[in-house]
């Protein structure tokens, strides 16, 4: 049984990986702070082969964790995170807090290492880190043409996989660059740390598009408020698809200090979602909508290459968006 420890386990893609690896045989400690939802209850928590320890990262006591677990894998995935309204607002913070956490982090996996039990990390980036290619599907490969993010968050995300690769040449430490697009699913509450701001007559309860034009349609907002022209394309990938990747990734020798792109290859714009959207929760009506202004950084294409983690890992994306939007509406409405 290989011991995993995660930092950020309580969190919306934390608790996804979290119930993948604890249904596949493996240990699992777990590190959070409830700093962005506060202190909610995850399905994992009482699984008999968890350990939360609720503390902050950046404390002194980490190290020690770490060291007394001895885990033979760390995913770091602990950070600052939010969506768009949330990484305009705390342009800095997300910058000087998530290195903060990355070199602790990094601080206790190479330690380990260097003792022996610690065999590789595991980096969660992001798509923003390809905010500005102009390549599509971006392959992998890419990251090394075109010029840094303009965002912070996405130049941070950046950073973390420049971590991943100077811990390489400097102390040996293997690892492995996940790179998620767009997780979707259901975990993702109210962020208690973002500030309040309307969509049309109703507050943005949630800053990710499909929470949130699932609140609002919902709350029977109509004509339905989407940011921009609703042109922007993601890729929308359920987090049980991205969990399994991750696992892949851990099982797969041949991932040893590469990056994969976690996604599925289906591309959506913001209003083919809303259509969606829309359609399950009300058949009858017709579909309307408002274009509220744009963020600055609403990058429009984020579309993934992903014959690499086809090839290495076997790794296929599996649930369609419907079911994707079916799940989000029911434990919305609960």
């Amino acid at each position: 049984m290989k011991k995993v420890l995660l930092t950020g386990s309580q969190g919306f893609i934390g608790s996804y990986i979290c119930n993948e690896l604890l249904n596949n045989g493996y240990e699992v400690i777990g590190v959070d702070n409830y700093q962005k939802y506060g202190k909610i209850a995850r399905p994992h928590d009482n699984h008999p082969n968890f350990k939360l320890y609720a503390l902050n990262i950046l404390d002194s006591e980490f190290l020690k964790i770490v060291d007394k677990e001895h885990p033979n894998i760390i995913i770091a995935g602990a950070a600052m995170i939010g969506g768009i309204s949330y990484f305009h607002k705390f342009a800095y913070d997300l910058l000087a807090t998530n290195e903060r956490i990355l070199a602790q982090t990094f601080d206790a996996a190479i330690e380990g290492h260097k003792k022996g039990w610690l065999e590789r990390i595991i980096v969660l980036s992001s798509s923003m880190v390809f905010e500005e290619t102009t390549t599509y599907p971006t392959p992998e490969s890419d990251i090394k043409k075109i010029p840094p993010p303009s965002s912070t968050y996405g130049f941070q995300k950046l950073a973390s996989e420049y971590f991943a690769k100077g811990a390489w040449e400097q102390y040996g430490l293997p690892y492995s660059i996940v790179r998620p697009f767009n997780c979707v699913g259901i975990g993702e509450e109210k962020s208690i740390t973002e500030h309040e701001i309307t969509s049309g007559n109703v507050k943005l309860m949630l800053s990710h598009v499909l929470p949130d034009l699932v609140n609002k349609t919902l709350k029977g907002q109509d004509p339905l408020h989407i940011l921009g022209d609703g042109n922007q394309i993601r890729c929308y990938t359920n987090g049980k698809d991205l969990a399994r990747g991750i696992r892949m990734v851990i099982e797969s020798e041949k991932a040893i200090n590469e990056d994969f792109n976690i996604s599925t290859p289906q591309g959506t714009s913001v209003l083919e979602l809303a259509k969606v959207v829309w359609n399950i929760i009300n058949p009858d009506k017709e579909f309307k909508y408002i274009s509220d202004d744009p963020f600055e950084y609403d990058v429009q294409k984020r579309i993934p290459n992903v014959n690499k983690a086809k090839e290495i890992l076997g790794f296929e994306s599996k649930i369609l968006l419907e079911e994707s939007v079916k799940e989000v509406i029911e434990y919305l409405k609960k």
